[in-house]
């Protein structure tokens, strides 16, 4: 059988024509064109990056000092920043995340889980997993954390200090109603409710989610495009924190009231969620803070210039009154948001993210209490170690 003949226009493209050389070469200067465009806009000193935007501290240009180590290393150290600051970037990456989130109807990130009626939930460090109770904590595990605290408060106790422990409940605890109905519960209870079980009679565990939950049908506890609680959501935390320290260290003073407190409602651009799906010039929210109506005394007093809500390894607050106990606080992120309200309490307050109890910066401070906090989703990835703790 005889092949259909060739459409004469198509054959002259095949042919090596004129027509076909400029089709061709158009097509090669658009290609390189488009690979060359984000380098010429960096040429140009047009950084494509954006941090505040993806949430993240972005690659820094290499620097070569002459040595061996930044020489071998600048090859790979110049693509990590080509990659975070191409030009472009942060405009592609906000049309990803809008073409998924918007166009498709879910998260364009692991990272972040999509819930219902605009709340979005933190989807890694195990967080899914916790809400879920996939799986508990062995035996084992409830031990180590039993006699991990007991150690602790029997060597404070030697020294005549007092002790608080407390888990903080991620979002998806309190806020459960929202997380995706595909996300379905394994387990009737969570690694939070061992721990707790597993102190209760010891005098120093202190839940803070009944409070929350009898709170939040009358108004929003934590931010929608944050993972953490909002400054109302904190105010209830705190003044159960202070309640229990003050049962240890009676001159503590009360904790401030609602009454204390301006509520305020401000329309701010997208959080930490929104960053890590690379829409924080895209979503908003409003955040619901309180102010307080009468001037905190608490200081921050290191690192120099830092803010109370600064999320550094060591942080340290003061105030100018020697009445007032001094405290060592063991926090992750939870605790940022209740540093400005616990620092009006304690004459010396030193805040320092790690989960491990550290006896040397206790016996080096001379606390009158040590406060002790973990999010409940780091249950999951952290087991303390009952022998970082010396018998008193």
């Amino acid at each position: 059988m005889t092949p259909p003949a060739m459409p004469a226009r198509l054959r002259s493209m095949t042919n090596g024509s004129p027509e076909t050389v400029r089709y061709h070469a158009i097509l090669a200067v658009l290609f390189v064109a488009v690979i060359w465009l984000p380098l010429a806009a960096n040429l140009a000193g047009m950084d494509g990056a954006d941090p505040a935007a993806e949430n993240r501290e972005l690659a820094a240009f290499p620097h070569v000092d002459g040595s061996w180590p930044s020489i071998v290393q600048f090859g790979p150290r110049l693509s990590a920043w080509f990659e975070d600051h191409f030009g472009f970037r942060a405009a592609l990456v906000r049309w990803y995340g809008e073409s998924r989130l918007f166009g498709l109807g879910v998260s364009p990130t692991a990272a972040v889980v999509t819930g219902s009626n605009d709340w979005f939930f933190y989807g890694d460090d195990q967080s899914m997993e916790d809400y879920a109770n996939v799986e508990p904590l062995s035996p084992a595990a409830v031990a180590s954390w039993r006699d991990a605290i007991i150690r602790a408060r029997g060597w404070l106790a030697s020294r005549g200090i007092a002790y608080v422990f407390t888990i903080a409940p991620d979002k998806h605890v309190i806020y459960g109603e929202e997380v995706p109905h595909t996300i379905a519960r394994i387990g009737d209870v969570s690694r939070a409710d061992q721990v707790f079980t597993t102190l209760q009679d010891l005098g120093v565990a202190i839940d803070v989610r009944p409070s929350l939950f009898a709170r939040k049908s009358r108004e929003r506890l934590y931010q929608k495009t944050d993972t953490h609680w909002n400054d109302r959501g904190a105010l209830i935390a705190y003044q159960r924190i202070i309640d229990a320290v003050r049962a240890r260290v009676p001159r503590t003073p009360a904790p401030w009231t609602r009454d204390d407190f301006d509520a305020v409602e401000t329309t701010t651009a997208g959080m930490d969620l929104a960053g890590m799906m690379g829409l924080t010039r895209v979503l908003t929210e409003a955040n619901l803070t309180l102010v307080p109506r009468h001037p905190r005394r608490a200081r921050v007093v290191e690192p120099s210039g830092a803010g109370p809500t600064d999320e550094l390894g060591r942080l340290v607050t003061e105030v100018d009154d020697p009445s007032l106990p001094r405290a060592v606080i063991f926090r992750d992120s939870f605790v940022s948001r209740l540093v400005p309200f616990l620092s009006e309490h304690f004459s010396r307050a030193v805040y320092l993210w790690q989960n491990d109890f550290d006896t040397d910066v206790v016996a080096r401070e001379h606390p009158d209490i040590v406060i002790q906090e973990i999010v409940g989703r780091h249950l999951y990835n952290f087991i303390p170690s009952p022998e970082l703790v010396p018998t008193p």
